[in-house]
């Protein structure tokens, strides 16, 4: 096995959740949000072709890429052929309008996004893989690989098809570890299997294990007074073997130094500790609640613009805490800068790119009920 992450600090910055201001990224506190983060010696960031509209690369580009030598940070981010590319053409622009507006000069990793379910279909028709290899050739790409979002058996299928990818980007966290939906663990062992390397997203599931139900806070809390529940989340993660980085999508300068506390003396969790996070875990599966991470996917084709994950977001908070109140209160905020649930007319599109494979517009519907 060529494993990836040898020199590489388990810490990731996910470029994907940004700080905003008057609705535009924070561009100020995202230059101090890198400087604390290579000052305490991490060096990975990701991004994406599509995260905010491409203003998550330009953010890059501005923050870290003009300001610090090429050579001290690896640099890593995402073709989506699927979203948007009406031809082959299309989708391997994505990769130079990349080029183009980090000024990368070259990507240190280099993935096809979000693959599986009818997704893949777009890099295979397009004939992406091949694609990426040939940037490779050219010394415009270090390494290549994929995120993914479906079964194990699939990813199976994928990497027998294309040994040649070198990573795997993967949704791993403690709740999802043996989610049937998610899969993270049979995945994962999937990887490696094929003697690849991972690197992980959504370590704490979108944020919602930084600020978990009062039964799982307290049992963190008891286990050890002085780490925070995002910390517990982070350490599962990176205390897998065969992994180059654990990335974390920090959206200010609190959440940055809270991670940073954790991983610049990072151990491994221990039998006790695992025993905790099975305790957390049992909890957290007996309540019910939408498995949204706001991965954004389904809204950017929604032809209703409903703002979805955020709706979901307000419907959880009702699941979890139970005030119905302040789930209404959030469901209102969120509705005046987009669509609301009702406007749903069932199409189907936000379902077909859910990474989470929620049957969204059945949810919505329930939202609806829940809220009326």
């Amino acid at each position: 096995m060529s494993y990836l992450g040898k020199d590489i600090p388990k810490l990731g910055f996910g470029l994907m959740r940004l700080p905003m201001r008057e609705k535009q990224i924070d561009i100020e506190q995202t230059k101090t949000m890198v400087d604390k983060f290579l000052a305490a010696g991490f060096t990975y960031f990701d991004t994406a072709y599509g995260y905010n509209s491409g203003k998550s690369e330009e953010a890059a580009k501005i923050a870290l890429i003009d300001r610090y030598p090429r050579e001290k940070f690896q640099f890593a981010t995402k073709l989506p052929a699927w979203a948007g590319a009406k031809n082959a053409d299309d989708a391997k622009q994505m990769f130079f309008t990349s080029l183009e507006r980090t000024g990368a000069g070259y990507f240190d990793f280099y993935l096809l996004h979000n693959c599986g379910a009818k997704r893949t279909k777009a890099f295979d028709d397009f004939g992406i893989w091949d694609f990426v290899l040939e940037q490779r050739e050219k010394g415009l790409v270090k390494h290549v690989g994929f995120s993914f979002h479906d079964t194990a058996d699939v990813l199976d299928d994928l990497l027998t098809k294309h040994p040649e990818m070198e990573f795997v980007q993967l949704q791993i966290n403690y709740a999802d570890w043996f989610n049937p939906a998610i899969q993270s663990a049979k995945c994962f062992e999937t990887v490696v299997k094929h003697g690849k390397s991972v690197v992980i997203m959504e370590p704490v599931k979108g944020g919602l294990l930084a600020k978990p139900m009062p039964q799982i806070a307290q049992i963190l809390s008891e286990a050890n007074p002085n780490v925070t529940p995002s910390s517990w989340a982070i350490r599962f993660a990176a205390s897998l073997d065969n992994v180059v980085t654990v990335l974390s999508g920090m959206s200010d300068i609190a959440q940055m130094e809270d991670n940073l506390a954790t991983m610049s003396d990072f151990r491994p969790l221990n039998g006790a500790e695992y025993a905790v996070i099975d305790k957390a875990r049992d909890v957290l599966n007996s309540v019910e609640n939408i498995p949204c991470t706001k991965c954004n996917y389904c809204v950017k084709g929604c032809p209703q613009e409903i703002v979805i994950p955020d709706i979901f977001h307000a419907m959880n908070q009702y699941l979890v805490f139970g005030s119905l109140a302040a789930a209404k209160g959030l469901y209102g905020f969120y509705t005046m800068s987009g669509g609301g649930g009702d406007q749903c007319i069932e199409c189907g599109q936000c379902e077909s790119v859910c990474p989470q494979h929620i049957p969204i517009p059945r949810e919505l519907k329930r939202v609806m009920a829940a809220f009326a």
